[in-house]
């Protein structure tokens, strides 16, 4: 079975590339920074190990939202991007 989408992707339909050239552009130049990939990958080895505090769990999980949105706005930065979109 394959998985629905999430109501994110149904708000924002990546697939459609309907967002101005600028802005797309804007959308896929925005990262997280050395810092923020630092704390994730440090929170993610203490999830794998079982050593997340519950405070940490909460960091983490907001990190991973926030990579969601990222990926979606991407994608949809990108799909404007294409010719066809233009």
């Amino acid at each position: 079975m394959l998985a629905q989408p999430s109501a994110l992707e149904r708000l924002l339909r990546p697939s459609e590339g309907d967002l101005p050239a600028d802005f797309a552009r804007h959308l896929l130049s925005m990262d997280f920074t050395p810092a923020d990939q630092s704390r994730y990958r440090e929170l993610s080895e203490k999830s794998q190990l079982g050593t997340l505090a519950p405070e940490e769990r909460l960091e983490l999980d907001d990190l991973l939202t926030a990579n969601d949105v990222l990926t979606i706005l991407h994608a949809k930065a990108q799909s404007s991007l294409k010719p066809s979109a233009a």
